[in-house]
């Protein structure tokens, strides 16, 4: 018997119509101003476009608009808040343009934008080149046989330099990830490594208050150790190559409340810095206010004082701090550390030509922003000091509040725009480089957070704490809001 198909089913029928599309939204026209971010100029006229055009969009308009540079720019653009006196404090000052003005700013929550206003965009020019994120953990560097207490990459980013409970520092190749060398020498732990920034010598500096050079190709020792503290090494700084490309002093501070700088040709100290009564935390070689530049030092006298590096001579005492100073910063710190060396990977065939290229990227920094220090404290704060600007000021430019506990860090920017502080209250706090003005508070860690690095091209950080992670983060996603959760955990300590 055949088999029978069933009958086709009857199509329902529906009485309702299809709901018509909705028209789309209609987007207003809006007055758009760009400024720069380092001195409020305008960089083009004012213009009237759509309020949905993309910040992709908003790139390549301000680059035709603007005369000064052939090649194209990138740009980050914010929007700053009203101040009001019913303002939080903490609260998010701008809105950084992810999308587009019409969907950050219009739509922000705050409602303070209309269609009406004249929106004043700011504009900071960002790197050219972009770091890429890290993602995972390429490779474990093993060796040391005690905890690691200081490290540093050259200013190639060819070799790392590790030191070590063990008495020893370690130099690694990070082209194959491999050990490079082993520096034996100290009979302490090794509190302190620092790279000339030519990359010829290492400075490190031990629990024995010994400082000792090595040469980072043999990994032997440039004569003895360079003895003259009573007490351990606390911070090591080498002399600017813009300033002295052949032979670069070094100094060193101590728990002795006493900072030498030494002669790298001589092996003997040239002067002894003994103005501070307690213990020198931090020293760092600025290149402003003197042929030879400036030495800065912080205290547990809770003062930070500058020195001239030529004569040794102290010119300012900053005493605005009620308890230690245990951390400073300079918008200058990547190009005194990387010298002649940039993105581009030239490499100078000279000490003349090291001079030129390093002299070269320190007056472009400094060319809208004077030399600008930034002092952390167990006082829970820090401040801003600018005493080589046009005032000359001995007073803070800004004091930087809203920590709960001791700040244990503190670290500009590359192209010293920002400025992040770490504390023990677990959170890590981000500042407008050139005026000390509060931008975003970053939590998720649930420790005190100890230590902060950027990346080259300043638009991401990383921090290391207490809980045993390290997280990464966009600096310019952090920016739009006060509170932000968003950074992810990359690899445990």
């Amino acid at each position: 018997m055949a088999t029978r198909l069933p009958p086709p089913k009857r199509k329902k029928t529906y009485h309702v119509s299809d709901p018509e599309p909705e028209a789309p939204t209609p987007t207003p026209s809006i007055v758009v101003q760009f400024v720069s971010e380092d001195d409020g100029r305008s960089l083009a006229p004012a213009v009237n476009l759509p309020a949905n055009t993309s910040r992709e969009g908003l790139e390549i308009l301000l680059n035709k608009l603007s005369t000064r540079d052939e090649d194209p720019v990138p740009f980050q653009f914010h929007v700053a808040l009203p101040e009001g006196p019913d303002a939080k404090p903490g609260a998010p000052t701008r809105i950084v343009i992810q999308k587009s003005l019409e969907a950050d700013v219009l739509n922000h929550s705050s409602e303070a934008f209309s269609p009406e206003d004249v929106f004043v965009v700011y504009c900071s020019p960002q790197s050219v080149f972009r770091v890429r994120p890290a993602t995972r953990c390429s490779s474990t560097l093993s060796g040391h046989s005690s905890p690691i207490l200081c490290a540093s990459f050259s200013p190639t980013g060819n070799l790392l330099a590790t030191g070590s409970g063990d008495t020893h520092a370690r130099l690694w190749d990070l082209n194959t990830e491999t050990p490079s060398h082993v520096l034996s020498g100290h009979v302490g732990w090794v509190l302190c490594v620092e790279w000339e920034a030519l990359e010829r010598k290492l400075a490190t500096g031990g629990h024995d208050g010994h400082v000792r050079l090595w040469d980072p190709k043999t990994g032997k020792p440039i004569g003895e150790a360079m003895k003259g503290h009573s007490k351990w090494i606390t911070s090591l700084s080498w002399e600017p190559v813009h300033i002295n490309p052949s032979f670069p002093r070094v100094a060193s501070s101590s728990k002795d409340g006493t900072v030498r700088v030494w002669s790298t040709s001589t092996r003997r100290t040239e002067f002894t810095l003994c103005g501070h009564s307690a213990s020198v935390n931090v020293v760092k070689w600025g290149g402003a206010g003197g042929p030879k530049g400036v030495l800065y030092t912080a205290s547990s006298d809770r003062t930070v004082r500058i020195w001239d590096a030529e004569t040794g001579r102290a010119m300012h005492t900053l005493k605005d701090h009620a308890h230690w100073v245990t951390t400073l910063a300079l918008n200058t710190d990547f190009v005194l550390r990387t010298g002649p060396f940039d993105h581009t990977a030239k490499k100078p065939i000279s000490d003349e030509q090291a001079q030129e290229f390093a002299k070269a990227r320190y007056d472009k920094l400094l060319a809208t922003t004077p030399e600008i220090l930034i002092s952390g404290s167990d006082d829970h704060t820090l401040f801003l000091w600018s005493p080589f600007g046009s005032t000359g000021s001995q007073k803070p430019v800004a004091r930087l509040t809203g920590h709960q506990r001791q700040v244990s860090h503190v670290a500009f920017s590359p192209d010293g725009r920002w400025a992040a502080s770490a504390g023990w209250d677990s959170s890590i706090r981000v500042w407008e480089g050139r005026t000390g003005k509060f931008v975003a508070t970053l939590r998720g860690h649930v420790g005190a957070v100890y230590r902060l690095a950027w990346s080259a091209d300043s638009r991401m950080l990383v921090s290391a704490s207490k809980d045993s992670t390290l997280k990464v983060g966009d600096v310019l996603l952090c920016v739009t809001g006060s509170d932000v959760h968003f950074w992810r955990y990359r690899s445990g300590i």
